[in-house]
């Protein structure tokens, strides 16, 4: 029978205040009715989400029920703390962009949405630092989602959503095949690191009919290769008069994205080719 025990740990505390941040950041933005608009949304959901899954980290490890869960231990609580971390971030960056700018909030509103983005900085902050607490160190054996190439792929997926919405409304890779061909990089590129993510948690690796190793390498590479023609291919076809009737802003910032995730990926490609060949 289970037995909550209440061990004093760095990483306790560290989950336990970003617990708590993220409970006080949704309440009050939802205190007499959340913000209108997707963006609040969004927000809601990257604080709810975070706050829910911290908290189940917390009740399985205080139970001792790390053996009976379907998924790997070693891989999942800093996968989800990667991901709460970016969703905390992103939340922190839009929640006052969008929300607390209005001339037209009270006082009292706006101070609740100030609250608010400061909870939102310091549940970001709590999960960096369990990030920090629980990844891999030099020589240590742990899972492969707490190496540097496990959490590039966090950052990799997130990155790719934000492209996603941002190319969503409107659609902004219609008018010429080579922007098809970018948002063909996005997909493609997205599902491959998720497909990692999902196959590291739940521990089927071993599933696939080629050494985990030599899928990640060819992937990588593939990856970068699509990555990298995105990266050239989106700004030449849209910067031209023909967008002009589409934000600017957003079509810079899916440049940008697109950069820094072939970053992403090249060092990805980087750490992943120290890991197979030098190790080897």
């Amino acid at each position: 029978m289970p037995v909550f025990v209440f061990p004093t740990s760095q990483l306790l505390w560290v989950r336990l205040a970003a617990l708590i941040f993220t409970c006080v950041a949704f309440s009050v933005a939802a205190h007499e009715g959340p913000p209108r608009g997707s963006m609040a949304d969004w927000c809601i959901f990257c604080w709810a989400f975070s706050f829910a899954c911290t908290l189940l980290v917390l009740l399985v490890e205080q139970c001792g029920l790390q053996a009976r869960t379907p998924v790997s231990w070693t891989n999942f609580p800093i996968t989800i703390a990667c991901y709460a971390a970016l969703f905390c971030l992103s939340a922190s960056i839009i929640f006052p962009l969008f929300y607390i700018k209005d001339q037209y909030l009270s006082g009292d509103a706006r101070a609740q949405r100030i609250v608010s983005t400061v909870f939102s900085c310091l549940a970001a902050v709590a999960y960096m630092g369990e990030v920090s607490l629980t990844k891999a160190r030099p020589g240590e054996v742990a899972g492969y989602m707490a190496t540097a190439p496990g959490l590039l792929k966090v950052c990799q997926t997130f990155v790719a959503c934000i492209i996603f919405i941002l190319v969503s409304h409107p659609v902004l890779y219609n008018q010429h095949p080579a922007l098809e061909w970018c948002m063909a990089v996005y997909c493609i590129c997205f599902i491959l690191s998720m497909a990692v993510v999902v196959l590291c948690v739940g521990e089927c690796t071993g599933c696939l009919p080629i050494p985990f190793s030599k899928f990640l390498s060819a992937y990588g590479l593939l990856a970068v290769i699509m990555y990298l023609s995105a990266t050239i291919i989106w700004p030449v076809f849209q910067f031209d008069k023909r967008s002009s009737s589409y934000n600017k802003s957003d079509l810079i910032t899916v440049a940008v994205l697109t950069a820094l995730n072939f970053l992403l990926y090249l060092a990805d490609l980087v750490y992943t080719a120290r890991l197979v060949f030098v190790t080897a």
